[in-house]
């Protein structure tokens, strides 16, 4: 199962105050021209896009400089409404790791949630390499810039505005590596989880292949 997380780029969400993605059709078939030709102007921030260190820290990594390792790998999938604690984190980090091995890694958060600044706190002393939600900002929408701070520091990527209703919690394969802009301070991604195999059919596959 192939579950896709992904806001359509020109139909997402925005962050209040940023501008709105437009495409603008500058050859056209039906006008007669013999293809199809877009532009697209849009912030890096609009939809289901990645954070890089360089959105809060003068001399953080661009989106372009980040380990893809950090957008690809076992990931774990947590509910909660509300504003998520250092407890909840602390939680939710435990559940991950029971779920399967190196879930605890990249955390998405279900739900109407705020990561407030001592989970952010937990989430990295734990090292963890991404933290997803589905709101357009991980940190309260009004006072964000701690919670990114705390998090970026660390080199923790954020991916926000996931989409997760279809989603059960628990553990899965994630890959929302984002388009490489280079020296920006985020990017578009194209964020899916996949299935991961269970620990039977990882044992039968293990007897087969020895």
């Amino acid at each position: 199962m192939i579950y896709d997380i992904t806001q359509p780029l020109l139909e997402c969400a925005v962050f209040p105050g940023d501008a709105r993605p437009e495409k603008t059709l500058v050859r056209s078939m039906d006008r007669g021209d013999e293809y199809n030709l877009t532009n697209l102007s849009l912030c890096v921030h609009n939809g289901t896009h990645a954070d890089a260190p360089l959105h809060f820290l003068r001399e953080g990594k661009g989106i372009g400089r980040v380990a893809l390792e950090k957008f690809i790998g076992p990931a774990y999938v947590a509910s909660h409404e509300g504003e998520v604690t250092a407890r909840d984190a602390e939680a939710i980090l435990e559940k991950a790791k029971r779920a399967r091995e190196g879930a605890q890694k990249r955390i998405l958060i279900k739900g109407k949630a705020a990561v407030t600044l001592e989970a952010a706190k937990v989430f990295a002393a734990a090292g963890i390499d991404l933290l997803g939600n589905e709101s357009q900002t991980v940190g309260p929408e009004e006072a964000p810039m701690a919670v990114h701070l705390a998090l970026l520091a660390s080199e923790v990527v954020l991916l926000e505005g996931v989409r997760l209703s279809a989603v059960p919690e628990g553990a899965y394969y994630l890959n929302c590596a984002p388009l490489n802009l280079g020296d920006t301070d985020g990017a578009p991604c194209r964020a899916v989880l996949l299935d991961l195999p269970s620990a039977s059919a990882l044992q039968s596959n293990s007897a087969v292949l020895s």
